[in-house]
């Protein structure tokens, strides 16, 4: 078996077709399904048959899928740790919700990076489904988000850490006539308002997703920024209602910069999580990070949003976020 040979039936797997894994390998078809008979002629296996369905697996096709995972993520990771070490450094990958990243990423990253001179730390954002996979594949090595990110499949693939909980909260401006409004407001009206929103908002499965369409807010009553910090602007500038985290906004509320609406749906408890490997497959500096992201400096740290130096924070995915 060839990484090569690995990686096509993995995207096959994970994507239900030949032509979608192709596709994404930037491979032909053809190419793909060689691949794919070489590794059922060494295995002396189908590995998997097509469907009306979709493709239905062997067991041996399975267990294939769950192998090729594990080596093809082993070879990256013994890659990078080769890289690094060749440099005298350690490369911690993060994985983290958009919210996570905003709010709470920079003051973590800032204070675990300065314990160690010899640390990098890069982070990406990606949706919050998407990190059991990444974790699996060892393409992060944590990845921090909600609590529903990775549900339990009663197995120990992967250890979760809770480490913070949050409250999101909906907002408006101080003069909004919601904010001065006696009682809370109805659905009806919160229907007819125009919601600013960060782009949590835009994974429907999300916290602020899920919350949107229990309140049964019309799309084109929805304005998504490329940050909360954007969206909080808008609401300021011109009006209108965002959903964001509460401790972000303590200090605007307090100096009445805005004003906290409350009703039925207008606020959700979170608690956001470390997924990681299990403690005997993770590197050592996973494990330092998984204890430290539950102390109170830590949580001080990531609540109040220090700045990041850019020498030793090094995102993968370049988002606007920090402003």
């Amino acid at each position: 078996m060839t990484p090569a040979q690995l990686r096509a039936y993995s995207a096959v797997v994970r994507l239900g077709s030949v032509h979608s894994a192709a596709a994404e390998l930037g491979m032909s078809d053809a190419g793909v399904s060689l691949h794919v008979t070489q590794l059922r002629k060494e295995l002396d296996d189908q590995l998997f048959t097509r469907t009306a369905a979709g493709l239905a697996f062997t067991p041996g096709g399975l267990r294939l899928a769950s192998r090729a995972i594990e080596i093809l993520g082993l070879q990256r990771q013994t890659a990078i740790e080769v890289t690094e070490a060749a440099h005298g450094r350690r490369l911690l990958r993060i994985a983290a919700s958009s919210a996570f990243a905003e709010h709470a990423a920079p003051g973590l990253i800032e204070l675990f990076s300065s314990r160690a001179d010899d640390l990098s730390v890069e982070l990406s954002v990606h949706p919050a489904s998407q990190f059991r996979y990444l974790i699996e594949s060892r393409a992060v090595d944590v990845a921090l988000g909600p609590a529903s990110a990775v549900p339990s499949d009663g197995t120990d693939a992967i250890a979760a850490r809770p480490f913070l909980k949050y409250q999101i909260i909906t907002v408006a401006a101080p003069d909004s006539p919601l904010a001065m409004a006696a009682g809370p407001p109805t659905a009806a009206l919160l229907r007819e308002q125009m919601w600013m929103l960060g782009p949590s908002a835009g994974s429907v499965d999300g916290e602020i997703g899920v919350m949107l369409k229990k309140l049964a807010i019309p799309e084109e009553q929805q304005r998504i920024f490329q940050s909360d910090a954007a969206a909080l602007e808008e609401v300021q500038r011109v009006g209108g209602l965002t959903l964001t985290m509460g401790f972000a906004v303590g200090k605007d509320l307090s100096a009445k910069r805005l004003a906290h609406i409350k009703g039925a749906g207008l606020q959700a408890e979170g608690e956001w999580v470390a997924f990681t490997l299990p403690p005997g497959s993770r590197q050592p500096a996973v494990s330092e990070l998984v204890r430290f992201i539950t102390t109170p400096r830590c949580t001080q740290a990531m609540i109040r949003g220090t700045g990041v130096g850019v020498t030793r924070f090094k995102p993968k995915v370049h988002v606007t976020l920090w402003s």
